[in-house]
């Protein structure tokens, strides 16, 4: 028998053999899912964001004045204004929102119920609410057009409310029939096509914008060096304010109240906060965040941190009283300065919390295809999904962050502003960035500065640091992109 006929028939039944295997393990044995199950149960329906709506304009580039020699050229006839016969009432400054008409082309269509119509493009339409006036906006499963809900302080809930719609259809399908028995069972998922508008334009906010009460580095009673140790005790060693005072003190018979120390703080805060933000990080291809809370003045407030993955660097960071997606745009603004495209590959990695999405989609919708891009969402605490196994080290990442910042916060036992909490924020990631020694990195600085190489101790390196954020004010001020009251480079 010729050897080769044999094992050609020989890898011809090995195939129908692999063929049978996979479609019995994908008959009878479930494979392990790439999301929860409970994820695509109803309950869940209310945390998913939806796909952005189309968009109808009806707004066109032509007006009447290109209509009418349009229609005597191809009818021979000129279109005339209407002849009226009887009284009316339509107001003198009223147009056509279609094409623009003046009220000499205006019918009253349906009498005294206000419908007008126009004789150059045939557009019905009335005074106070016109179908042509406004862009609207429509759901992407079945086009109607989506109906506003509810005005929230943010941003608007629309909704469609269409019951063929096909999404909501297919929502309902997996209702517990038991639910929908009851007389408002059904109120209790998520079911119909959501879109929130945002009202506020996080992306024309200005992220240099210095404070307008920034003080002066002129000293009268102690100098530069005093302040940096107060730095390094406050901020490197984590003491309080007022333990801060003691020990200088204790150490160096300095005699400094606590309320001086904060507004060293503060200052070198200001100074130092531009550099910390305009400094050119190395960007990776995959990005992780967190927000944790913070207490002010006994109020539940937030700080968002986005960390890049490969450095370990604090890319961006933000303190917020609310846990909206408008803080989520802030931070991320921050985190994606300098880019003009997101790296090939990139990854978003957060929790489940819907304010990511929500925040990734006006970026699609306001900075365009470049700035693409999905939020992987480790959801949970253990590994019960393919994509929490895969990426629960970039969320260890962040919460190990969370846990050293909270560990510097804990001292203070809470903030009296939200202005007292930017400034502590600013000083500690400039010291997490560029001050702190990190196991990640061979107990290295994350980025080096070759100006702070130089300084010999640690109160050294905080002037230098200060001296930089200085300099980088100036140069903001000399190309127009801050303006600030007062400068704080006196």
């Amino acid at each position: 028998m010729d050897i080769i006929q044999y094992l050609l028939q020989l890898i011809q039944y090995l195939y129908q053999q692999n063929c049978w295997l996979v479609s019995f393990i994908c008959r009878y044995i479930p494979l392990k899912q790439w999301a929860f199950d409970d994820f695509h149960s109803p309950k869940y329906q209310k945390f998913k964001t939806d796909q952005l709506p189309l968009v109808t304009d009806f707004r066109q580039d032509w007006t009447y004045k290109e209509l009418i020699p349009y229609y005597e050229k191809r009818y021979g006839r000129k279109l005339r204004s209407v002849s009226r016969r009887s009284k009316y009432d339509i107001p003198d400054g009223c147009s056509c929102p279609r094409c623009n008409a003046p009220k000499p082309f205006l019918y009253k269509n349906n009498g005294s119920k206000g419908q007008l119509l126009c004789k150059v493009c045939a557009a019905r339409f009335s005074p106070s609410e016109s179908r042509f006036s406004c862009v609207k906006l429509r759901c992407p499963h079945c086009g109607n057009a989506l109906v506003p809900k509810k005005d929230r302080k943010h941003f608007i809930v629309h909704k469609c409310v269409n019951p063929k719609c096909p999404y909501y259809l297919h929502n309902l399908t997996k209702v517990d029939k038991a639910d929908l028995n009851e007389d408002y069972g059904k109120n209790k998922y998520k079911l119909h096509y959501i879109y929130r508008e945002s009202t506020v334009d996080f992306f024309s906010m200005d992220l240099n914008t210095l404070p307008r009460n920034a003080s002066s580095l002129k000293f009268s009673k102690h100098n530069a060096h005093v302040m940096s140790l107060c730095l390094t005790l406050h901020v490197n060693l984590g003491l309080s304010l007022r333990k801060t005072s003691q020990a200088l003190k204790d150490l160096y018979n300095i005699s400094i109240s606590h309320q001086q120390i904060a507004n060293y703080c503060k200052t070198a805060a200001i100074c130092v906060k531009p550099f910390v933000d305009q400094y050119p990080y190395e960007k990776g291809d995959v990005f992780t965040a967190d927000e944790t809370y913070i207490k002010i003045r006994g109020i539940k407030n937030y700080v968002w941190l986005i960390m890049n993955a490969a450095t370990r660097s604090i890319i961006g960071y933000q303190v917020s009283d609310n846990r909206g997606a408008g803080p989520c745009i802030l931070a991320m603004r921050m985190a994606f300065r300098n880019l003009t495209k997101l790296p090939e590959n990139f990854k978003f990695i957060a929790d489940g919390y819907s304010a990511y999405p929500l925040a990734a989609m006006e970026f699609v919708k306001k900075l365009g295809r470049d700035f693409t891009f999905k939020i992987t969402q480790v959801i949970g605490l253990t590994n019960d999904d393919a994509v929490s196994t895969e990426y629960r080290p970039f969320k260890q990442m962040i919460e190990r962050l969370n846990r050293t910042y909270k560990a510097s916060y804990r001292h203070t036992n809470g903030f009296d502003s939200i202005d007292g909490a930017n400034y502590d924020l600013a000083l500690w990631v400039a010291y997490y960035n560029f001050l702190r020694p990190h196991k990640h990195n061979k107990y290295n600085v994350l980025n080096e500065v070759e100006m702070l190489q130089g300084a010999d101790n640690m109160p050294g390196k905080w002037q230098m640091l200060i001296f930089l954020g200085q300099q980088t004010i100036l140069n903001m001020q000399k190309n127009g992109t801050a303006q600030t009251e007062r400068s704080c480079c006196q």
